[in-house]
């Protein structure tokens, strides 16, 4: 008993070696940055935020040996104490804030987070998205480690069977020396003894504590939802191709807290001339003059149209879709393809307009909503685009390239909060901002070279939640 204890003790003590021994990665430095400092180290590492910007911070250490970088990070206090002069001065520069103790850091982790430091340091910008003079974050893509994860677990899981085994073989020397028959465990009894139940227990303990926190964390978050529209509108022929402003369609974005989904007559503004689309031919845009009772013939409103009977809508809609068939085709009579085709896209149009709430064709085009914050999170649309000029494309993506609009950035309170550490408030010439005459001065005297969102504010937890 007292061998198998050693033993489960030698193998706690071997995989705390082999993790602690890992080589150095960018990869684990990001997520330890991430965990320990970036509550109050800049995530860019070029500005300042509670703590001073981490770029370069290997030039300046470089005149004292490697290990005084590694009891700063674990303990600046006792290096302060100790009178290194390097810690002093960063002691006199900052002071009285003082920087977290991180003993349980090891060397190769500390090297994992200054390999991250360094390639943020000096990677270059990305590529804008189009329009913008930001960089969106989010997308389609997964940078998963879940494979890095299972392979860990396979190995760990044959390490411990492999420690089994030794336990099985030293346990039978110690038998034959006491004039014991030397047992032989089959692997069904071996993966059902105590330890190995224990392991299995804790295993998946860890694995559903994971899981549960990470989907809590998750819960609510639709990022790359995609939903089908009722009418296929497609943002990147209207804001791509023919370059229209998202604040002409959604404009309430610059004047109140809501975007605005925009309502048919604004449609109509273009479509009353442009009659078919380019991809879609009268389809869709018929959908568009039947919920707001426009005629395309006689080119005029119809008057009283909420009072029109199903059947008089469908037989001026199909007699429009029909004409324009013909017309297109170069026939005299329709025929039974046009026939065909003006069924299938009045199918569609009461599909898309009568399944609302009302059950009429007449009235409003339900859209789905795809960007969705939760009750308890304040965001107000005219803050951001009006005043902080911030670009639509900052939170929603390069809508211009999406054919179907899909929500680009998670939206979640982490995202926000990295977004108002980084963004740069736009002081020039913004009569909003004349009330900080503080940042103005130091901007003017050189003593700083931007303002962010933070500095003013934007992490306080009563601006989104009050």
């Amino acid at each position: 008993m007292l061998l198998k204890r050693i033993c489960w003790v030698f193998s706690i003590v071997l995989l705390a070696s082999i993790v602690a021994h890992a080589a150095p990665t960018k990869e684990a430095g990001k997520e330890l940055f991430t965990a320990n400092c970036a509550a109050c180290h800049n995530k860019n590492m070029k500005d300042n935020l509670t703590g001073p910007a981490l770029g370069g911070m290997e030039e300046r250490w470089a005149a004292y040996p490697r290990a005084d970088l590694y009891s700063w990070i674990r303990n600046s206090q006792s290096l302060i104490s100790a009178g290194h002069p390097r810690a002093v001065e960063l002691w006199n520069q900052w002071k009285p804030v003082l920087m977290n103790n991180f003993t349980g850091l090891t060397d190769e982790q500390i090297e994992s987070i200054i390999l991250h430091v360094n390639d943020v340091y000096t990677a270059k910008p990305l590529t804008p998205v189009a329009g913008t003079g930001d960089t969106a974050g989010g997308g389609k893509g997964d940078n998963s480690n879940m494979w890095l994860f299972g392979g860990l677990a396979l190995i760990l899981a044959l390490l411990a069977f492999a420690l089994m085994r030794i336990v099985d073989n030293l346990g039978n020397i110690a038998r034959v020396q006491a004039g014991q028959e030397p047992v032989r465990r089959t692997l069904v009894q071996i993966l059902t003894t105590k330890g190995a139940v224990a392991f299995l227990v804790f295993a998946l303990t860890l694995i559903f504590g994971y899981k549960t926190v990470d989907n809590a964390t998750r819960m609510g978050r639709e990022q790359n939802y995609q939903p089908d529209q009722p009418v296929a509108f497609s943002h990147k022929l209207h804001a791509g191709t023919q370059k229209i402003d998202c604040q002409y369609c959604h404009d309430g974005a610059r004047r109140s807290k809501q975007s605005v989904i925009p309502a048919a007559n604004t449609c109509m503004n273009c479509h009353s001339a442009v009659k078919k689309g380019t991809q879609s031919g009268t389809a869709e845009i018929t959908k568009i003059y039947a919920s707001i009772g426009f005629d395309p013939i006689t080119n005029v409103y119809i008057k009283d149209y909420d009072n029109w009977s199903d059947k008089q809508i469908e037989d001026l809609y199909k007699k429009w879709i029909g004409q324009e068939y013909m017309s297109a085709n170069s026939l005299t009579a329709m025929n039974d393809a046009g026939r065909s085709v003006v069924e299938t896209q009045w199918e569609g149009v009461v599909k898309a307009l009568k399944d609302d709430s009302n059950g009429k064709i007449q009235g409003p085009i339900e859209w789905v909503r795809v960007h969705n914050l939760p009750d308890h999170a304040y965001f107000n649309h005219a803050q951001h685009v009006a005043i902080g000029q911030v670009a639509c494309q900052k939170c929603h993506g390069p809508v211009e390239q999406m054919d179907i609009v899909y929500q680009y950035s998670t939206l979640g309170m982490g995202w926000c909060i990295n977004c108002h550490r980084e963004t740069e408030v736009k002081f020039e010439g913004n009569d909003y901002y004349k009330q900080y005459e503080r940042y103005h001065q130091e901007l003017k005297d050189g003593k700083r070279d931007k303002v962010t969102v933070s500095d003013i504010g934007g992490l306080e937890c009563q601006k989104c939640h009050y």
